[in-house]
């Protein structure tokens, strides 16, 4: 029979009419792909040199499209296959049909995590006490070093740790790949291991077979390619002779053979791959943060260093040695030491709690920038939908006699119940209990869909009565065209304009007829076949998919559909769950807004839409690309290896439950179980994370300005040489105590976090001054009088006037400084009163043993080497009664900021937004991502010189593939295959 209904494109465009002696013959647009026939090269075939422009000028050559015998030409093979020589040959010419893994020296990854400014200054401050203090006749500064080295150590070891855990996307695309392969060599057929095909070789598979390479199909019987996870289709493909097959596709239906065109790095698989990781040697966003609250802390060390440098030496002549310490102390105890190892802490911890809601986080990191995030990318089939075809029960039209039921019940029977095809399954399934589909019926012939006839039929016999009947499904042309009895205009008329309502809603329809036969020949004519119903067809959304989006939106989360389907079903798709029809498809990233539409520009265009259709990876790439350079965070779901490229550009890659391994590898969280629900748990529980870091990030910038300050001007008024070793101890017990914000008790924010970092050094300034002056309080009060001398009747070694450097006045010096310091943290995890908040029972046991810890060491240390000398009890209390005074006010200082610079700070910012709202910008302000300035690239974990430089001496290289070269991958690929074979022709 043949087939004259012609499958509309995406945008459901009518056919042009065809007339008839009688009647205009009807055309169904039953939803699918507009089918284009071969084509011819466009070059002389008989001289295979052909010039390099040729090869890339897509109308010329396109190894995709183009008639088979050219593709032999082009490639130069036949059916026989190659000759081992050849195919030998070529392998060299090509290389292996594999991924290439570039693997990192483990112990250079580890010194890596050092390679960065607060790193250098640790280092920098070991090196001073190992080396530069070995003068005067004095030793090595031992404990100093010793110290600043474990906490580097410790540092770096948890980086490298999590590191090397994270998952290889590369590698997960890799093995992905098809093991074992069937190939022709000189005309015999054998299996090889896929890696050695090369492009000419003539291949088979069948039915559960992974396709091994990209190739052209010589012979297909009833082939059908699930190529989902590569395009993003929802539906099985069905292939015909002369079409094209993906590598890493899989095979649902049929056997097949073909020509490979594309191998390895080069199919559309391999391409997807290379995208991956692509952006390895750029900043990740936390990396920036650290990079500028970092150099924050080195300007203000650095400023006081020198001004140190100058008035201690050339000021009051101080010897080597003794200005040396003084320095030492502002290093060590300026830098924020532990601040890479406070902020893994709390990411590991919260990455913990995480996989609690069924989420594993590959990039420990993500989980701050998951906070941040403003857009959220979506891929449809598998994510936002189940990827199970469906019959929607809801649009089933009706033509005869028997009801929506009935038509269901007669659709199962004209279904196979075993080794189904996807709408076999579909329609069986929507009986609720499959063997209905068998029950009462005795079966007693079954023609499968095929290709040709493009439709399934039953005849059976009724068991309760004894009569045979026929019942048949398929495309909507076809069995109309079967249909003789009771077939009226008005019917027709009726099945169009259903047809044509489906199509334009993204449903596939699918019609079902219906005769009876008489007498008991199953095999002899029916009655007539009479149209009885039209059953649309779609791939559903999960049941909480639309609560997610609400619940994200809620969030302060944008949420778009990005999906390979066509542009009709992902409208349907955006409608049932609320996002929105403002969809476009993807030729539009590259022809760029209408001229006179309301988008200014394809950025304008991309921020407008509800989503984009037809996408291929370098689409979805391309929108989350744009997107971040607009200054958004951006998050990307996805199941596939086309949605591989994205996952791995995209701030938080998230593969949902059912991932491929590729997507799995690419993404920075993988959920474990359905659904997109885990995803909101994660952004809540991401912005809990954010604020603990928040509060330890203006916590560790005051207590660099404390320090710094406090004994820069401790030094310039009382010539005041606090021991390094003690600032050592201070940091220790503050960081033992800080790592327990990792599960302080936070409220999460109700929209998108960022860092505003005037706000925080705001903060940090007005606290550490503050202190500053607590601490220098003290110190004037026990020089200048001898109030706590008569008062409370303690004494001190030195008296009339105390000494600068007498040990026990360091002592109390330490007391105060470990004290109050730590208290801090209380005022700057509170947004109210800090005894409003009540911290985590981790962080205020861990603060009490701190202050246990510090107190014995004030009573009962009397270490020669560090200056210091033990209190009495009086002083101790002293400290404390001080401490407590001073720490009170602390939480109106916090009121006044607020009141003052910080409501200046945001009347400021939001002027700024109102003039580029004003002038038609995006009206966002929050740094970008995966664009690294000069100094915070040095805080990547990453020695990029060292990798630029092995690459440049040929260790290490890999893949790649620069933005602006993206076209669809298999045909530039392909061309690039006739372009080697023709520069290197067969030696026989």
């Amino acid at each position: 029979m043949s087939n004259v209904e012609k499958e509309p494109g995406p945008q459901g465009a009518s056919p042009a009419p065809s007339s008839e002696n009688v009647k205009k013959e009807r055309e169904y647009k039953d939803f699918g792909h507009e089918e284009e026939g071969p084509s011819k090269a466009l070059v002389d075939m008989d001289t295979i040199e052909l010039k390099a422009e040729d090869l890339y000028d897509k109308e010329k050559v396109d190894l995709e499209t183009i008639v088979i015998d050219d593709v032999f030409k082009l490639l130069q093979c036949d059916d026989n296959g190659l000759t081992q020589e050849e195919a030998q040959r070529r392998l060299e010419l090509f290389g292996p049909n594999k991924l290439e893994v570039e693997e990192q020296n483990p112990i250079l990854q580890f010194l890596s995590f050092m390679w960065n400014p607060l790193s250098w200054v640790m280092e920098a401050a070991a090196l001073v006490a190992i080396v530069l203090s070995n003068g005067e006749g004095l030793p090595p500064d031992w404990p100093d070093f010793v110290g600043i080295v474990l906490l580097l150590i410790v540092n770096s070891a948890i980086g490298f740790y999590e590191e090397r855990n994270a998952g290889n996307a590369v590698k997960a695309l890799m093995d992905s790949l098809a093991p074992k392969a069937k190939v022709k060599r000189g005309g015999q057929w054998s299996e090889i291991e896929s890696a050695n095909l090369v492009p000419g070789d003539m291949i088979a598979f069948k039915i559960g077979d992974i396709v091994p390479a990209d190739c052209r199909l010589t012979e297909a019987i009833n082939v059908s390619i699930d190529q989902a996870a590569l395009t993003g289709e929802s539906l099985p493909q069905t292939k015909k002779t002369g079409d094209q097959c993906f590598s890493g596709s899989t095979c649902k239906q049929g056997e097949a053979e073909g020509v490979v065109i594309s191998t390895g790095p080069n199919t559309f698989f391999g391409r997807a791959a290379s995208l991956v990781g692509q952006d390895d040697d750029t900043t990740g966003h936390l990396q920036k943060i650290l990079a500028q609250i970092g150099s924050f802390c080195l300007v203000t060390i650095g400023i006081f260093v020198l001004a140190e440098i100058f008035v201690l030496y050339a000021g009051f002549r101080y010897r080597y040695r003794r200005g040396l310490d003084n320095i030492l102390v502002l290093l060590i105890g300026g830098i924020p030491i532990a601040m890479p190892t406070v902020l893994s802490v709390t990411l590991a911890v919260g990455a913990q709690q995480l996989a609690k809601y069924k989420a594993i986080v590959t990039r420990i990191t993500a989980i701050e920038e998951l906070a941040g995030v403003t857009i959220l990318c979506s891929d449809k089939t598998g994510t936002l939908t189940t990827n199970k075809l469906t019959i929607d029960r809801t649009t089933i039209r009706t033509y005869g006699p028997f009801s929506a039921e009935d038509v269901i019940l007669l659709a199962a029977y004209a279904s196979r119940t075993e080794n189904q095809d996807a709408i076999d399954a579909s329609v069986v399934t929507a009986m609720g209990d499959p063997a209905r589909a068998r029950a009462g019926i005795k079966l007693l012939d079954f023609k499968p869909f095929n290709p040709v006839d493009k439709r399934t039929e039953i005849t059976y016999r009724e068991e309760s009565t004894g009569n045979l009947k026929r019942v048949t499904k398929g495309m909507t042309g076809v069995i109309i065209k079967l249909c003789t009895r009771n077939k009226t205009e008005d019917v027709e008329n009726r099945l169009e304009a259903d047809v044509e309502e489906f199509a334009a809603r993204g449903l596939r329809a699918l019609a079902v007829a219906y005769e009876e036969v008489d007498g008991d020949d199953f095999e002899a004519e029916g009655n007539g076949f009479e149209l009885i119903g039209l059953l649309s067809i779609y791939d559903p959304p999960r049941d909480d998919t639309k609560q997610t989006i609400d619940e994200a939106i809620a969030l302060g989360v944008r949420v778009k559909m990005v999906t390979g389907d066509q542009l009709a079903i992902a409208k349907e798709t955006g409608r049932r769950l609320g996002l929105g029809d403002h969809m476009y498809p993807a030729k539009v990233l590259k022809d760029g807004p209408a001229p006179g539409g309301k988008h200014a520009s394809l950025d304008d265009m991309i921020m407008d839409a509800d989503g984009f259709a037809g996408v291929f990876p370098e689409h979805k790439y391309e929108i989350v690309k744009r997107l971040q350079g607009l200054g958004h965070l951006c998050a990307m779901t996805g199941d596939g290896a086309n949605d591989a490229p994205a996952l791995s550009r995209a701030n938080v890659g998230i593969a949902v439950e059912g991932a491929t391994d590729a997507a799995r590898g690419a993404a920075d969280i993988v959920l474990t179980e359905p659904g997109l629900s885990t995803i909101v748990h994660a952004i809540r529980q991401s912005r809990i994370i954010f604020q603990r870091m928040r509060n330890y990030s203006i916590y560790a910038c005051a207590v660099t300005i404390r320090i710094v300050v406090c004994f820069a001007i401790l030094a310039f008024t009382y010539k005041f040489d606090f021991p390094p070793f003690m600032i050592l101890i201070i940091a220790l017990l503050n960081d033992g105590t800080i790592m327990t914000l990792s599960v302080d008790r936070v409220l999460p924010s109700t929209t998108p976090d960022s860092w505003d970092l005037a706000e925080i050094f705001a903060f940090a300034i007005a606290y550490g001054l503050y202190l500053t002056a607590s601490t220098v309080a003290l110190v004037c009060i026990i020089k200048e009088t001898n109030f706590f001398q008569d008062t409370f009747n303690v004494t001190l070694p030195t008296s009339n006037p105390v000494a600068s450097n007498d040990p026990q006045l360091h002592m109390i010096v330490y007391l105060q400084v470990a004290i109050i310091s730590q208290a801090l943290i209380f005022v700057t995890r509170s947004h109210g009163f800090f005894f409003m908040e009540r911290p985590s029972v981790a962080l205020f046991v861990a603060f009490c043993i701190a202050q246990l810890i510090a107190s014995i060491i004030a009573a009962y240390g009397d270490w020669g080497f560090t200056k210091i000398q033990a209190i009495s009890g009086g002083w101790i209390g002293i400290v404390w009664v001080w401490n407590i005074v001073w720490f009170l006010p602390l939480d109106w200082v916090k009121f006044a900021m607020k009141a003052t610079v910080i409501k200046k700070l945001r009347q400021r910012r939001e002027a700024q937004l109102a003039e580029v709202a004003s002038t038609g910008g995006i009206t966002m302000h929050r740094t970008q991502s995966r664009a690294a300035s000069i100094h915070e690239s040095l805080y990547s974990n990453r020695v990029s010189f060292i990798k630029r430089a092995a690459r440049k001496v040929g260790f290490g290289t890999k893949v790649s593939v620069k933005p602006e070269e993206l076209q669809r991958f298999s045909s530039i690929q392909a061309q690039r295959v006739g372009a080697t074979l023709a520069r290197n022709p067969s030696r026989t």
